[in-house]
């Protein structure tokens, strides 16, 4: 069995002022913060990084059905699965005096806690037990603990009686301390058992005045480098240095940060996927299509459009180096504007490449199946790979998703 690189990003936050396109009005100065992509010295392979990215989506088709479950189903539904080889981390101060933690930064849900890792909860004159239980279920892992309130420290800000997990059962989350929700506020509903919604990080710091709106900006870059700076998180307004056209924004499908959009392959239009919903999230590593989603089989129209196989030992779609030199472009077509992901967007990243395959003869690509999901779920998953060529703008008060062009959408790094 090959192995793939974990590759860790952490983030390290400051202040600054920027100019604002609509339709967000900025009357202050966002949290700016610079993602580091680095290389951690474990591996897992590229099967489990598939599996990770399949169980998350199938717990997005689930998430708040079955409100605040039994702690035991959790583990027991989730014990097999391991977690995602990559990760966009930032380091947030809990307690007085704050104790860091080095929490995942995710889109997928909206909920922050701590504890993973054996980094316990360090209680101080700031923390009040709020007397309710927390659990969440990520589909490749979970926990459940304690809600506190608490004052967090993230950069030169503190947020006050901010709701904090505690864990004090984890499963699968041995690379970072925690989670650090940026997703919709909706998706905590059922989270404690008090099953009302826990404001997120986004809500307290707008209305504690730290940011004046309710906007994440995104902005990642793909490199021929592991330990470099190549990202950044925009906390209450956007960077228009990140992006070269206008932000175009579109309403979010269901209640995650998603879209509704069609796919294309090649300058021809062969249908991959008609329109359908998906969404982007920081937390998915893989792009996935859909292969159950009726009536299209969206998964299996890019592989025969690209004449990849299925390598079996390493998890990823193979093709060739002439196949590779045939390939064209997978076109995301959101509202009236059409996103371009180029050939050298599709493949694993050359930087790792010796992680997943030691032959030079082939590559891998980086769309996968997302299995086993059906009507009721995603058609597709934008994740890290998207988020790498487009900057993305959540805006949480309006509940709109932007995307634009950046420098490194035609580029050929990889």
């Amino acid at each position: 069995m090959f192995a793939v690189a974990r590759l860790l990003a952490f983030v390290a936050l400051t202040v600054t002022t920027a100019v604002v396109a609509n339709p967000v009005v900025v009357r202050d100065s966002p949290v700016r913060s610079d993602v580091v992509r680095r290389r951690n010295g474990s591996r897992t392979s590229a099967q489990e990084l598939l599996a990770h990215d399949q169980a998350r989506a199938r717990a997005f088709n689930t998430a708040g059905k079955e409100g605040l479950r039994n702690v035991a189903d959790v583990f027991a539904v989730n014990a097999s699965v391991v977690n995602s080889a990559y990760a966009y981390t930032v380091n947030v101060g809990v307690g007085t005096p704050p104790t860091q933690y080095s929490l995942l930064v995710d889109t997928g849900s909206s909920n922050t806690w701590i504890g993973a890792r054996g980094k316990n909860y360090t209680k101080t004159g700031s923390s009040v037990d709020t007397g309710k239980q927390v659990v969440l279920a990520y589909g490749a892992g979970s926990f459940s603990g304690q809600e506190y309130l608490d004052t967090v420290t993230i950069g030169k800000n503190k947020l006050t009686n901010l709701s904090i997990g505690v864990a004090s059962n984890v499963s699968h989350f041995d690379r970072y301390d925690g989670i650090l929700g940026i997703g919709p506020t909706g998706l905590t509903v059922h989270t404690t058992s008090g099953g009302q919604t826990v404001p997120t990080i986004l809500d307290n710091a707008f209305s504690q005045g730290v940011i004046k709106n309710k906007v994440l900006g995104i902005s990642f870059e793909p490199t021929t480098e592991i330990n470099v700076t190549n990202g950044e998180l925009t906390s209450g307004d956007i960077n228009p240095s990140k992006f070269t056209d206008e932000i175009a924004y579109t309403s979010p499908w269901s209640k995650y940060v998603g879209v509704d959009q069609s796919i294309t392959y090649g300058s021809s239009g062969k249908k991959i996927l008609t329109y359908a919903a998906g969404f982007t999230d920081t937390g998915t590593t893989l792009i996935m299509l859909a292969s159950d989603y009726e009536p299209q089989d969206a998964f299996s129209a890019y592989q025969n459009d690209t004449g990849a196989v299925q390598d079996d030992s390493v998890g990823l779609l193979m093709l060739t180096k002439e196949q590779f030199s045939k390939l064209e472009s997978l076109l995301f077509h959101i509202g009236d504007h059409t996103y371009e992901l180029t050939p050298n967007a599709q493949i694993w990243p050359r930087a790792v490449r010796c992680c997943v395959s030691t032959t030079t003869k082939t590559v891998y690509l980086i769309v996968a199946d997302l299995v086993a999901v059906g009507n009721g779920g995603p058609a597709f998953v934008s994740s890290l790979a998207f988020l790498e060529r487009f900057y993305i703008v959540w805006d949480a008060e309006n509940a709109h998703v932007g995307f634009a062009t950046t420098p490194f959408t035609y580029a050929a790094t990889n």
